[in-house]
């Protein structure tokens, strides 16, 4: 964990397991703070989470100009299967 961020997640040990997990840690601390710190805000988030639809109906061209958004590297020349990976593990 980057020195000094634990002050600023809201549920470190969320963090933590998600990271074990593969997380990136950006992804990781978004969602350990979305959780409020609370078991109550980690169910809240599991039923909020699922409405963007599924990337494999996305085209290619969306599935780039979200990776954009997300400040990822290297998207121009994946294929769709690839940019999906990207996107669900960044």
């Amino acid at each position: 964990m980057p020195r000094g961020a634990n002050s600023r997640l809201k549920d470190p040990e969320l963090y933590e397991e998600l990271r074990d997990d593969g997380a990136s840690k950006e992804k990781a601390a978004r969602i350990s703070n979305a959780t409020g710190g609370t078991k109550k805000g980690r169910s809240e988030v599991g039923r909020r989470g699922g409405k963007a639809g599924d990337y494999e109906d996305w085209t290619v061209d969306e599935l780039r100009k979200r990776a954009k958004e997300l400040g990822l590297t290297g998207y121009s020349g994946k294929r769709k299967a690839e940019l999906i990976s990207a996107l669900r593990n960044h």
